[in-house]
């Protein structure tokens, strides 16, 4: 059962930071395979680009369906999914996160793992601070910021560094990955770590630095749909798109890498 909280009052917390997808056509419901309705998605940050996608394709599959999209640190999604958020699906960006919501009963099912993602080194265009490898990272002066480490992108990070024997002192940790992309795509930091997709789909606006260590850190995407859906049947079809062929050759083209 969802927690005896403010249905109302949690929506608007959850669905602050919301964006809703082109609507499919109008004036129609039901047409479509699944029918209409309101399809609600929290998903870690990183999936941002590749969900907003797939929502348009959903969304042109399914007449007079809409979807919702909560995107943020997967930690702080999974505290509202658990404190009774309405929402019909989860994707995490680790299943550590995922655990959160699975041991308290709020997951319908299973979760499974549909793609996985490592970390790069996030430099600006020009490079001002002249990074090279991960050990650059521990020179003085340089600006690096890092994701908050109860987020995944921030797990992954102190298991990279561990790994390369680096010890990093932060000038900030951030909310999820999109916060240190921004950070060092403004030039207000000389490098951050983010995921391999978040710098790709920047563009020319970082440049990224790949390390060997980051293999030690990949992290499990897993997906699922939340107990007591307001709208289960949408879930399960947008689940299916995620793991069927489309999502995969999505993901894949984001930079993402096969489970």
């Amino acid at each position: 059962m969802k927690k005896a909280l403010s249905a109302a009052a949690l929506l608007l917390v959850a669905l602050a930071g919301c964006g809703d997808v082109d609507e499919g056509p109008s004036g129609t419901s039901g047409g479509g395979k699944g029918g209409g309705g309101t399809l609600t998605v929290f998903a870690a940050a990183s999936l941002t680009e590749t969900f907003t996608a797939l929502g348009k394709e959903f969304e042109r599959a399914h007449q007079g369906a809409k979807v919702r999209f909560n995107f943020g640190g997967s930690s702080t999604l999974a505290q509202q999914i658990t404190q009774g958020a309405p929402a019909d699906v989860f994707a995490s960006a680790n299943p550590a996160t995922m655990k959160t919501v699975t041991d308290a009963g709020d997951a319908a099912g299973t979760p499974r793992i549909f793609t996985r993602n490592r970390l790069v080194i996030a430099v600006p265009a020009d490079n001002p601070g002249k990074v090279a490898a991960v050990g650059d990272l521990a020179r003085p002066g340089l600006k690096v910021v890092l994701c908050a480490v109860q987020v995944p992108c921030g797990a992954a990070a102190k298991t990279a560094l561990g790994a390369a024997g680096v010890e990093v002192r932060p000038v900030s940790r951030e909310k999820d990955v999109k916060a240190v992309l921004t950070k060092v795509g403004l030039g207000e930091a000389d490098a951050g770590l983010v995921y391999r997709t978040d710098a790709k789909a920047a563009g020319g606006r970082v440049r990224a630095i790949e390390f060997p260590e980051a293999a030690k850190a990949v992290n499990d995407y897993p997906i699922v749909e939340v107990a007591e859906a307001p709208n289960a049947a949408l879930a399960k079809e947008f689940i299916a798109l995620v793991l069927g062929g489309r999502g995969r050759a999505a993901l894949a083209g984001a930079g993402f890498e096969a489970p």
